[in-house]
This record gives structure tokens, C-alpha cells and sequence, in this order.
């Protein structure tokens, strides 16, 4: 097995055509349809809450931190999330999250959601937010969005539309 020497990173504009690489390889063209996509397209996201995983100086994985209300709720948007292949199972996807995690809870936001799978995202912090409360501009899965909140904020409040916070 190979041996990685992984660092993280803060996200910085020189990683815009490896991050764009590797969603590519994990996502495909797909990834632009899909109703976070159509968030992501109302404003930029946040590089200081994004990060990169770099093996050898070769950025191998990515995740994105976009700021978001959830109704009225001050929020990110955590994805897309995505190792490239030579680097899956070895925990850095999970790695990353936490990472962004304990940057998001350092700032005035009150939760971080995404819409994913739960038996990945549950263990690293996040809930089931009630299925139908929260809406985004367009179809997704709403037993699949989930939310790691902090404070007194709990995931099953959460109502409303997700928006990006650009859009007020």
C-alpha cells in the first residue's frame, strides 16, 4: 500500500482546476442539475471555510463551504465533497468535514447543511432536519438533507428556503 503524507489546506484560487478536476471525476456532468448546484449558482462560496487535502503537493481532494440562510437561519452549505480515486477509503473526505465543521462553528453561522448520505454524515455531526421544512431551488431529496447545528439551534426546526446569502 502506498504511503500518503496528506496536508490541508485552506482552499486559495490556485486550486480552482484541480478542485474542478476532481468533481468531475466524482460527480460527472450531473453535478450542475442538481438543486445544491442551483444555490451555489447565487453566489460565491466561502474559500476561508473551504478546504483542500494535498498528497505530495497534488491536491487529491476538496471540500466547498457556501454561505447560506436556511429560512431564516443563518447557515452553510456544506459540498461538493470529493476524493479523487487513488485516495478514497483512506478517511479523507471525513477529514475534511471536520475540518470545515470547526471552521463554520467558529463564525456567527448557526448549522451547516447538505444533502447527503446519513450513515457517512451522521457519525461527524450531523442530524435529519424534518423532512419538507427546508425547500431549495429545485428537486432534491428532502429525507436526505441533513445539519449539524450549533447553539440552541436544532436540525428538525430548520424551515424554509435555502438560499444563498447574497440573495438576502
Amino acid at each position: 500500500m502506498p504511503c500518503h503524507d496528506i496536508v490541508f489546506l485552506t482552499e486559495d484560487a490556485s486550486h480552482d482546476a484541480a478542485i474542478n478536476l476532481i468533481n468531475a471525476e466524482a460527480f460527472g456532468p450531473g453535478r450542475f442539475v442538481r438543486a445544491a448546484e442551483r444555490v451555489r449558482e447565487q453566489g460565491p462560496h466561502d474559500r476561508s471555510l473551504s478546504f483542500v487535502g494535498s498528497d505530495g503537493g497534488e491536491i487529491i481532494a476538496s471540500v466547498r463551504m457556501t454561505p447560506i440562510f436556511a429560512g431564516p437561519t443563518e447557515a452553510y452549505l456544506l459540498g461538493p465533497l470529493a476524493v479523487r480515486p487513488s485516495h478514497k477509503n483512506l478517511g479523507i473526505g471525513r477529514e475534511l468535514v471536520r475540518i470545515a465543521l470547526a471552521a463554520a462553528h467558529k463564525t456567527s453561522s448557526r448549522a451547516v447543511l447538505l444533502i447527503g448520505d446519513a450513515p457517512y454524515y451522521m457519525p461527524l455531526g450531523f442530524a435529519r432536519t424534518r423532512p419538507g421544512a427546508l425547500s431549495m431551488p429545485g428537486p432534491f431529496d428532502p429525507n436526505r438533507m441533513l445539519a449539524a447545528c450549533q447553539g440552541d439551534v436544532d436540525p428538525m426546526q430548520l424551515e424554509g428556503m435555502i438560499r444563498h446569502r447574497d440573495c438576502g
